[in-house]
């Protein structure tokens, strides 16, 4: 009796399990199973009652419409994008990495001052200090040697190298959770690595580069997912300091404000001749343009999720 009790609640507990991860996978996946319906329906066949779930009328209208309106043609904003992307995550990889191992690895005056300044900034709301970051670039100088060369500041605004400046010296999206994440990686780190290491000759930059970094991969990775992501779908670094960069996700904002319905589902009618167009298509447009705009993240996630999954116990997040 004691045993098939013992049974039974083992049942009741694993159904309720079960019952709740079916509903938070659900209420996960539900924007998403109603959103392909409507991208994938032809423009014409949206709203009908049998298209709720299942395209009525195949069609592809809206993914064209991408293609033809927001990439104008030709794929190379989306690769832009990219580009911008994995370079923003370069260097805020290299950057993180380097403030991460000091500020686990050495004494200095100062240090715990720094680290304190690295976890004001991540606290700290971006907007605070929007308005600091904005005239500092909008009146560029360094101590005063650039007005005294050329007379005058210099205006970064809407200068992709003021993006590049910002991931430099650690202002980028979320950098410093990533030298947080690195100094606790490193701090982990056995110190009699080191110590071989000075035996063998190796100095300080050699450890680092040669050994500790090495050791430091699934870190990197982790690291490196987050900020091609973050950067990636940043819109407002880039809207701010870069505000005519080909940036997919700006251009998809700026597109797709409610002030452009009319004008956007007028261009989709005459594009495709679908007069009967009605109000759901310019929603379905705008859905289209963040299918496509993710899809490069899902890739990315399809082909890492396996290391990067096994790499989050061992990313300095905690400990």
């Amino acid at each position: 009796m004691k045993l098939a009790n013992i049974k039974a609640g083992k049942v009741i507990s694993n159904l309720f399990l079960a019952s709740l991860i079916i509903g938070i996978c659900f209420a996960i996946l539900y924007p998403i199973l109603t959103l392909l319906p409507m991208v994938f329906t032809d423009l014409r066949e949206l709203g009908a009652p049998d298209s709720i779930w299942i395209p009525s009328v195949f069609g592809v209208n809206s993914i064209e419409f991408v293609f033809r309106s927001i990439m104008r043609g030709q794929p190379v904003i989306l690769l832009q994008t990219i580009l911008y992307a994995l370079s923003i995550c370069a260097i805020q990889v290299f950057m993180s990495a380097m403030a991460g191992y000091a500020l686990a690895r050495t004494n200095f005056w100062g240090k715990n001052l720094i680290f304190f300044l690295v976890i004001f900034v991540f606290l700290v709301p971006r907007q605070s200090i929007l308005i600091t970051q904005y005239l500092h670039f909008k009146h560029f100088d360094i101590l005063g040697l650039i007005t005294l060369i050329r007379g005058s500041d210099i205006d970064l605004i809407n200068q992709p190298i003021t993006l590049y400046l910002l991931a430099i010296f650690g202002f980028s999206v979320n950098q410093s959770l990533f030298i947080f994440i690195f100094r606790q990686f490193f701090l982990g780190m056995p110190k009699e690595i080191e110590e071989a290491s000075l035996i063998d000759g190796a100095g300080f930059y050699k450890t680092y580069f040669k050994i500790m970094l090495p050791n430091a991969m699934p870190t990197i990775l982790t690291v490196a997912v987050l900020s091609f992501v973050w950067a990636y779908g940043d819109t407002y670094y880039t809207n701010y300091f870069h505000t005519d960069g080909p940036y997919f996700g700006v251009i998809i904002d700026k597109t797709f404000k409610d002030a452009n319905n009319w004008y956007i589902t007028n261009q989709a009618r005459s594009w495709f001749d679908t007069a009967d167009t009605n109000e759901l298509a310019f929603e379905a447009l705008k859905q289209a343009s963040i299918i496509t705009f993710l899809t490069p993240l899902v890739l990315i996630y399809f082909f890492v999720q396996k290391k990067l999954v096994e790499n989050l116990d061992r990313a300095g997040i905690v400990g």
